[in-house]
């Protein structure tokens, strides 16, 4: 069979055409996280008119800053719910989906909706829903004899957060999900079925490991999503409150370098937190990915 190659003459072209894509990242990415780290080693005035070196000064002091800390633990405890709580119902929705013939596609298209609101979005609907006086689920939790105020009480705030993120992400996961349930060979489940097997101990013995390489890429892809695209959920629910309950690494950053105009430590927090996604990113392929299986 003949095979025709295309060559371009000009060595020029591959350059130019990927200049638009370098240019993106170097005006977007590059530069402000260069200006971040070296605004971290300033002190800065509010205005920007005159700059001081001091080392690894607002290093030093952000792990001396109990606020800091909390709010380091509060991103973790975040991270890890949100996570967890958006694979789980994104696998069980793209299980449930994957056993329907004909009407399939209709909840796929009702469950994708959620990926098309916009993070500020999400988090004032789930406001309205969780409103302490006008809202459907307070009410529905007195007839519990549970009281609604997350205004007031702090592991309720971080609860919403957490709610209103993962709803947020649930579409994503149920997706990836779902492609790779249907990509895993029937001939393989219908081996299973002859053999005995039930439709529970084929999920688990069969789909659930071939589903590992589509886990870790979602896993992922959450952990950095609660770690950064999470910020306009928080600020339109709970605003960091009540008492920094739910003041979350990126939302601490927004507080001190925007509202509070300490740009130094702002731009210290915001390398660190960089750093933490790196590092969190190495250990993923490093150690969790030998457990998937291709």
């Amino acid at each position: 069979m003949d095979t025709k190659k295309t060559t371009f003459d000009s060595r020029l072209l591959p350059y130019l055409l990927l200049a638009p894509q370098l240019f993106i990242t170097l005006v977007f990415f590059i530069w402000p996280a260069a200006q971040a780290v070296k605004s971290s080693f300033e002190r800065e005035d509010p205005f920007g008119l005159s700059t001081t070196f001091v080392g690894l000064l607002h290093y030093q002091r952000l792990f001396e800053d109990p606020n800091y800390i909390d709010a380091l633990i509060r991103t973790a405890v975040f991270a890890v719910s949100v996570t967890a709580l958006s694979m789980v119902l994104g696998l069980a929705f793209a299980a449930a989906v994957d056993r329907l013939t004909r009407t399939g596609r209709v909840y796929t298209t009702l469950l994708v909706w959620p990926y098309a609101v916009a993070p500020v979005v999400a988090g004032v609907l789930w406001w309205f829903l969780f409103n302490s006086t006008t809202g459907l689920m307070p009410f529905l939790l007195q007839k519990a004899g549970i009281r609604w105020d997350h205004d007031l009480n702090g592991t309720q705030a971080m609860i919403l957060i957490i709610i209103a993120a993962a709803w947020k992400q649930v579409s994503y996961n149920f997706l990836f999900f779902l492609a790779g349930l249907q990509s895993v060979p029937q001939s393989l489940m219908e081996a299973a079925a002859i053999d005995g097997s039930g439709p529970v101990k084929r999920f688990f013995t069969i789909s659930l490991p071939l589903l590992s390489p589509t886990t870790f890429f979602l896993f992922i892809i959450n952990v950095n999503y609660t770690m950064f695209d999470t910020f306009p959920i928080v600020d339109a629910t709970t605003v960091g409150g009540p008492a920094q309950a739910t003041t979350t690494l990126v939302y601490k950053v927004y507080q001190d370098g925007y509202l509070g105009l300490n740009l130094g430590s702002s731009s210290a927090q915001s390398v660190l937190l960089m750093m933490i996604v790196m590092v969190l990113t190495f250990v993923q392929f490093r150690y969790v990915e030998r457990r998937v299986q291709y």
